[in-house]
């Protein structure tokens, strides 16, 4: 390292150990020229004290320094008067014996000189047996009797602690630093200035302990003179008065401070570092009286204290503690879990319970085929609505049907302007067109009488286009319903066949007088089980005749009603169509009202109306004759349960005894319904919750079913548990 030399003297630049700048001090009683009066009794303030330090009890700095060769400069002569020979000579001693006697021996503490309160101090002085005037005296001595320690400016002070100032340092540097360090500068030279603090640098890891003066700070204008003074310039002194004061409030100021140090940390003695002692060479330690009193050192930072004051010391880890904590955890995350699961499954809504069928769902009844009446040409097709086919006769080919097709004319029109029973409907203006069509009945159509300008209402008109079978009136319909034209009414009808899956059926006019217009036996049996739904329909076509606005009667064509418990539908006859007939008839059987719907075309016997007639009231009643009832299900007997969606099953049983109704060979189906009012979740024993069904439309069976026991919701358990 190079040295700085300035007017008072050289100090080199040594290298420091920072593991152990921590517990340096950063006041230099001694070796800085301090104000207060050296522990060694028979020197000065400033140079015995300087001396002493040097060798004896560095009271500096604690740091290992590494012994170095030194050879003095030569310095001119001190500009104040003073032995600088006899100084040099007590710093010597200093190291040797502890000067002051018994109760001054021993070294100082540097971690904790800092810190020393007034009262420390005066102990200290005591335990010299020198009184302040004696320390006065011999700084007045040493310096060359300018006058009293107390009264004179640090700065002034030539001794021990000239040399170059750590500006880092500075802001927090002591009383006694700043004091050392002003006395360094005026001795210059002289008064061991060379070799009690020339070779002692300020270590820069004990700035954060020092306290830098308030007066320094504090008055405008001010500067501390070891901050960023120049060793060559003389340094500005204090009033005597002022720098007391001030060197006691720094006293009492800095005894409030707390060291950095850990109670059972060992005291490191300070090490001198010369070259006539090895380094790390402990020295002499200083009464009880002399030590600072001092708090712990904290050994962490504050977390970490705080934690250890406050928590026990953790157990040593074992699996079963291991597992414990683990159990401690997460029993509560667990536990909360659970109890959210639970809530949820409660506060789910309960599925809808459903009937489950456990009886056959299907009956064939025994016996063979039965044999039906039918006809000896043409072709018909017979069926019971709900139960299926009886069967079917002849080539299924589309075929010339007449006036039958006026039954697809009447379902456009309840379709497309519904009509109830008993019920006028809409009224229909007649227009010319109707009129002039009516006169064709002298060519051999079917007509009744209007007149242009009258209205006939929905009702009066369907009784004529299905009892009477007028023509004119079935066109009439035709142009009201589409605007007053006819062929956008066909495509209308047409367009319903297709609805209806008659793939075999054309229609070119609305009354089915051209020859055009065909189908077949099994499409027109489609179209009758359809049309039949309407109940305005069926009231009419059942009736044998009717009476217009006018009162006259006419006749209904088809001579099957009302025999043989036969209620329709339509005739129709023409020389290149032959007979046509789509009727429908009755049968009470079971219970039940079973509707028979059968067609019979290509009757050409004459006369075809008669011929069509009767063959077709052999089929129906041959088919009336075939119907039977079997029981398959008695009262009583378990047909299925309910089940509410969680496992839960109550039994059902049927109310009555239930027969199915078909013929020989019929398979018939079953099942379970709720009637579209949906199955409760509670039920006593005997309550009805349900309908066992047989067969489909109106002939279908229907029998009611009850729970056998008590129908209750799912328990608790089951709600909790459930998945779906």
């Amino acid at each position: 390292m190079g040295e700085t030399t300035g007017e008072a003297g050289t100090v080199p630049e040594r290298a420091r150990d920072p593991r152990v700048a921590l517990y340096e001090a950063p006041g230099d009683e001694a070796g800085t020229g301090g104000e207060e009066p050296s522990p060694n009794g028979d020197g000065p303030a400033g140079a015995a004290g300087a001396a002493g330090s040097a060798e004896g009890g560095d009271t500096a700095r604690t740091a290992v320094r590494e012994p170095e060769t030194r050879e003095p400069e030569e310095t001119g002569e001190p500009e104040k008067a003073g032995e600088p020979e006899a100084a040099g000579e007590d710093a010597s001693a200093g190291g040797d014996e502890p000067a002051g006697g018994e109760s001054g021996a021993g070294p100082v503490d540097q971690a904790t000189a800092v810190f020393r309160t007034p009262e420390d101090k005066a102990e200290a002085k005591a335990g010299t047996g020198r009184t302040d005037e004696d320390a006065d005296a011999d700084a007045e001595e040493a310096d060359g009797g300018t006058g009293p320690a107390e009264d004179r400016d640090p700065a002034e002070d030539g001794g021990a602690g000239a040399g170059p100032v750590d500006q880092a340092t500075a802001v927090f540097r002591t009383p006694e630093d700043k004091a050392g360090s002003r006395a360094g500068e005026r001795t210059g030279d002289g008064g061991g200035g060379e070799e009690a603090g020339a070779d002692r640098p300020v270590d820069q890891p004990t700035a954060m302990f020092r306290v830098r003066p308030e007066s320094a700070s504090e008055e405008p204008g001010s500067e501390d003179p070891g901050e960023a003074a120049d060793p060559g310039e003389p340094e500005k002194t204090q009033e005597p008065e002022k720098a007391g004061e001030q060197a006691e409030s720094d006293a009492e100021r800095t005894s409030r401070f707390v060291p950095l140090r850990s109670a059972d940390a060992p005291r490191v003695p300070p090490a001198v570092v010369s070259p006539e002692q090895p380094p790390h060479t402990p020295g002499p330690e200083l009464p009880e009286a002399e030590r600072t009193r001092q708090q712990p050192l904290p050994p962490h930072r504050p977390l970490e204290l705080l934690a250890e004051l406050t928590n026990k010391p953790a157990p040593p880890e074992t699996p079963v503690r291991v597992a414990l904590r683990r159990i401690k955890i997460w029993s509560p995350l667990v536990l909360l879990l659970v109890i959210a699961l639970a809530v949820a499954q409660l506060m789910r809504p309960l599925p809808a319970p459903e009937l489950v069928l456990t009886a056959s769902a299907t009956h064939t009844f025994e016996g063979d085929e039965p044999t039906l009446a039918w006809p000896p040409e043409g072709q018909a097709v017979l069926e019971v609505e709900g139960l299926g086919s009886l069967g079917s006769y002849g080539e299924e080919k589309p075929v010339p049907i007449a006036s039958v097709a006026k039954v697809m004319t009447a379902y456009v029109i309840l379709r497309d302007h519904p009509l109830k029973a008993g019920e006028e409907g809409p009224r229909i203006p007649v227009d010319a067109q109707a009129e002039k069509d009516a006169g064709l009945s002298a060519q051999g159509e079917s007509t009744v009488e209007v007149e242009e300008g009258e209205e006939i209402t929905l009702d009066e008109a369907l009784h004529a286009l299905m009892i009477a079978s007028a023509n004119n009136v079935a066109r009439l319909l035709a142009r009201w319903d589409s605007g007053g034209s006819e062929k956008a009414f066909v495509e209308k009808m047409n367009a319903a066949a297709e609805e209806l899956g008659m793939e075999n059926t054309t229609y070119t006019d609305a009354s089915g007088l051209r020859k055009d217009t065909v189908s077949t036996a099994a499409d027109q049996v489609e179209l009758g089980k359809k049309v039949m739904d309407y109940e305005a329909f069926r009231e009419i076509v059942k009736k044998p005749s009717y009476k217009d606005r006018n009162g006259v009667s006419h006749r209904n064509w088809n001579g099957l009603v009302p025999y043989n418990r036969a209620v329709g539908i339509k005739t129709g006859t023409t020389t290149a169509a032959g007979g046509n007939l789509l009727f429908a008839g009755e049968k009470e059987v079971g219970g039940t009202t079973q509707l028979i719907i059968g067609a019979m075309l290509g009757q050409h016997k004459p006369p075809i109306i008669d011929t069509v007639i009767a063959e077709s009231r052999e089929l129906l009643v041959s088919a009336q004759e075939v119907l039977k009832s079997e029981k398959i299900v008695a009262k009583g007997d378990v047909v299925g349960y309910v089940d509410d969606g969680l496992g839960g099953r109550t039994p059902l049983v049927a109310t009555e005894d239930v027969s199915a109704v078909g013929w020989s060979g019929l398979k018939v189906e079953l099942a379970l319904t709720d009637g579209g009012k949906g199955v409760p979740h509670t039920a006593a024993p005997g309550d009805t919750v349900g309908t066992l069904t047989v067969g489909s439309g109106p002939g279908q069976v229907k029998v009611p079913v009850a729970v056998r026991g008590e129908l209750a919701e799912p328990d608790l358990g089951t709600r909790l548990t459930r998945v779906l």
